[in-house]
């Protein structure tokens, strides 16, 4: 209830301030007060009133505080919670100092190092580092918070950044592994394979994977080299309609530049994507002087009202969604299966290697067994040879003996005789 009073206070003193300019914006006060009031009521019974109010754009002067109302993201203790946090260190402090300079590079508000754009982008991404240690830092959350910073104060932009997070699930796509994305990038080729066919073919036969060119896209809610003018309309239909929005914006695209697209090659697309997009939405001027360049502008309202003629309704999304958990959960089948047949191996491994090792053992005590056995038979060789020649000595022995005894017969007879 405080925060929502002080959204209030903040709405009436823009009102103030606008009123004072000589040139200010055209506002609908009445309406949009009426918003600030209640919200809710008016989304209840003015619904295709704000929508169209939202798709014609929320009024600069008041984006932050109409963001901030309707993500409910106002909140006095979590702004005291990041004022403690800046005062702690983050282990992700390096990396994020090292990407500072990559994001909006060329605006102004970023452009100094030492300025209060890099110090006030830095504190929030450290803040929510800390905050949420599971995510701690990824690439791609500068730029999402750079485009807050844009429209609010640093502890409002920390408490959004919250918001987006949990409320409208931006979490998932800075995850480990990114399982939000990864969902989300499935659940964009099945739309691109469904409503625009040929473009899909021609993606398939070039080789032109979604996570070339749209991860930068959701993880930053196209605020990476996106027009300014462009993400801020992106952010208001997100913060009005949820998530989901980013399919509308990404499929509108692609289908403006299909012609040019399907005659592309693989490389050429890619460097489309960076590059080439926007073109079609580009307000062509003609140059004030020969020196003088005009600012390019692009039709917007255009891109809006491309992006919701889009018919990507929940349905689809959900049906993609159960689609993508069967895929994982076979994947997650077929690892465990994976994973089994390899545990099994490794068990039949170390069986055999026992086995081999049983088998080593049994070859050096055969090899043993063989050599006593050769030793036992050659020791019998030897004394069945001895036996022999004892025996043919015992032989010779007693043939000399009956010779001698003979003799000595033959000796006595012939004494007798005489």
């Amino acid at each position: 209830m405080q925060g929502h009073l002080r959204l209030k206070e903040g709405f009436n003193k823009v009102h103030e301030a606008q009123e004072k300019l000589d040139e200010h914006e055209e506002i609908d006060w009445d309406f949009w007060g009426e918003i600030m009031a209640d919200y809710e009521h008016v989304a209840r019974t003015k619904a295709k009133q704000l929508s169209e109010a939202i798709q014609k754009g929320i009024p600069g002067a008041l984006r932050g505080t109409i963001w901030e109302l309707m993500s409910a993201s106002k909140d006095m203790m979590l702004e005291q919670v990041y004022a403690e946090l800046l005062k702690e260190s983050s282990p992700h402090e390096k990396s994020i100092l090292r990407d500072l300079g990559r994001t909006f590079p060329n605006h102004e508000y970023f452009q100094d190092v030492q300025g209060i754009g890099q110090e006030n982008l830095f504190n929030v991404v450290k803040a929510y580092s800390l905050y949420d240690p599971e995510v701690g830092y990824c690439q791609g959350m500068p730029f999402v918070v750079a485009a807050l910073l844009l429209n609010m104060p640093d502890e409002e932009a920390f408490c959004v950044l919250i918001r987006l997070m949990k409320s409208y699930d931006l979490r998932g796509h800075f995850l480990p592994e990114m399982p939000g994305l990864q969902l989300r990038l499935y659940q964009f080729d099945r739309l691109v394979e469904e409503l625009l066919p040929l473009l899909h073919q021609h993606f398939v036969r070039q080789g032109v994977k979604s996570s070339m060119y749209c991860s930068q896209w959701f993880l930053t809610l196209f605020s990476y080299r996106f027009p300014l003018d462009m993400v801020f309309r992106i952010f208001d239909i997100i913060f009005a309609t949820g998530i989901e929005a980013i399919f509308g914006f990404a499929i509108a695209l692609l289908e403006k530049n299909e012609d040019v697209l399907l005659s592309l090659k693989f490389d050429q697309i890619l460097d489309y994507m960076k590059t080439g997009l926007f073109d079609t939405y580009k307000v062509y001027e003609s140059p004030v002087s020969p020196s003088e360049r005009p600012p390019t502008r692009y039709r917007a309202d255009d891109f809006v009202q491309d992006a919701f003629q889009v018919k990507v309704s929940p349905f689809m999304l959900d049906t993609y969604a159960a689609e993508y958990e069967e895929l994982l959960r076979q994947q997650n089948k077929h690892l465990v299966e994976m994973d089994t047949l390899r545990n099994v191996n490794r068990h039949l491994s170390a069986q055999v290697k026992t086995l081999e090792s049983s088998l080593a053992q049994l070859n050096t005590e055969h090899c043993d067994l063989v050599k006593q056995f050769v030793m036992i038979k050659l020791e019998k060789e030897e004394m069945e040879s001895e036996l022999v020649k004892y025996k043919m000595l015992y032989a010779e022995t007693m043939l000399a003996n009956e010779d001698a005894r003979s003799s000595s017969r033959i000796s006595f007879l012939s004494k007798r005789s005489r």
